[in-house]
């Protein structure tokens, strides 16, 4: 039987779970948790996430990032905000096809971002830089726990062009964030369920209008 805390076992289960079991096989699954070794190691010396027991980063690191495989589309994604990586490494190894900038304007993260492409060979580019200053034509956008989704839009609208999708990771249905979406957006709102974690997560996927079209209420 497996240790409900193996680190291996809670990710395999999970996968599987959600369905992505053939889409991320043993060996990425194995290169995922090295990449979890590797974010420990730098955690150690920065304070680059706050969960440091590592059963809870495979439901929160891991888990959490690759519940969103389904939604990336094309094969150029940006992911804002990275910070230690999230989602943009976890969906880069498992989306070896696809690639991805990882953006963040700080210095420390940012080193460890290049260490994490790097080490794992990722198709991937460390963007140093605040979100305002990238420029770029990619079909998905990312955010994990960045900013609200107009200080989102308001940021790096410009990125999300007319055959782009934004994937927006939020905990508990953002309804005030929502009704506060500028003009020229439509956002549709799904619920997430992370195997293992006990709490509220949805994505909203943000599309830009074309003129004369008017925003799902």
């Amino acid at each position: 039987m497996h240790s409900p805390t193996d680190p291996a076992a809670i990710l395999a289960d999970g996968l599987h779970m959600l369905g992505l079991g053939a889409a991320v096989p043993a060996a990425t699954q194995q290169r995922l948790l090295e990449y979890l070794q590797l974010l420990d190691r730098w955690n150690q010396r920065y304070n680059l996430t706050a969960v440091r027991e590592r059963a809870a980063m495979v439901t929160r690191h891991l888990l959490d990032s690759l519940v969103l495989l389904p939604h990336v589309r094309g094969t150029r994604l940006a992911d804002l905000g990275s910070g230690a990586g999230l989602p943009g490494i976890p969906l880069a190894l498992a989306r070896p096809d696809l690639h991805v900038t990882l953006v963040d304007s700080n210095g420390k993260k940012a080193r460890f971002l290049q260490a994490a492409v790097d080490t794992f060979a990722l198709n991937a580019e460390v963007a140093h830089l605040r979100v305002e200053a990238l420029n770029g034509t990619f079909d998905t956008l990312t955010a994990r726990a960045f900013a609200s989704l107009p200080d989102m839009l308001r940021w790096g609208g410009h990125l999300l062009t007319p055959n782009a999708t934004w994937l927006a990771q939020k905990g508990k249905y953002p309804a005030d964030e929502l009704a506060a979406l500028p003009a020229g957006y439509a956002a549709e709102t799904l619920p997430l369920s992370v195997p293992g974690l006990d709490a509220a997560r949805h994505v909203v996927i943000i599309r830009r209008l074309n003129r004369g079209t008017r925003a799902t209420p």
